[in-house]
């Protein structure tokens, strides 16, 4: 069984891996770059700041930044140590040989669970149901799966490393919602035109990402 599921998850990596071109390793490369994703970020605390105000604004944004630490050490110091699954990057690994890498990248050693992921849907599982927004929840559920993909199109995250990552951030994002949520509720004390700046902020990021992969 182990076996069946290792098959698939090593073919179902190299289907994302296997498709490369010049204007996607680029793509991919910048959507999976952290600080592509700071102006996005900076939208995010403003939507939070316009929607409740600088006090409880200030409150989610720890939260987020707490969601984010347990997510991110949850699987890179407990369970990467324990279940030590080698990238199917890793020149150790047999199976890198079939693996296309991207300007020489191959992460660190382990890769089960994925932080990328992890961190990702921590931050999108918490502000979804504080933003409470169709479009900003379209849009960071988008913005996930994006960097999700692009560890997988990049060949350092298997698909199992991702879905567990996710399972990891989502629950982590759950926790330190419910339990922020005690201390600050979901009343608004501001005004909804923050929320709209979510989805014009992403589109304009991966547009810029677009033009700079075609005219590299």
């Amino acid at each position: 069984m182990i076996e069946t599921l290792n098959g698939l998850d090593a073919d179902l990596l190299l289907w994302f891996n296997g498709c490369h071109t010049a204007f996607a390793d680029s793509f991919f490369w910048m959507i999976s770059a952290k600080l592509t994703w700071v102006p996005f970020y900076l939208v995010l605390a403003y939507a939070l700041f316009r929607h409740y105000g600088p006090k409880n604004a200030f409150i989610w944004l720890v939260a987020a930044g707490l969601t984010i630490l347990i997510a991110d050490q949850l699987c890179a110091s407990a369970l990467r140590p324990v279940f030590e699954r080698m990238r199917p990057s890793n020149p150790d690994n047999p199976l890198s040989a079939t693996v296309t890498v991207v300007n020489g990248y191959r992460g660190g050693r382990y890769g089960f669970p994925s932080c990328h992921a992890a961190n990702t849907w921590a931050l999108t599982a918490l502000l979804i149901p504080v933003l409470r927004n169709r479009l900003s929840t379209a849009s960071l559920i988008l913005w996930a799966v994006l960097n999700c993909w692009s560890r997988m199109y990049l060949g350092v995250h298997y698909p199992g490393d991702i879905l567990a990552g996710t399972a990891v951030g989502i629950a982590a994002g759950l926790l330190v919602l419910s339990v922020t949520r005690r201390y600050c509720p979901f009343a608004a004390t501001g005004n909804n035109g923050g929320q709209a700046a979510v989805p014009v902020a992403l589109a304009a990021t991966i547009a810029v990402i677009a033009v700079i992969s075609a005219c590299g």
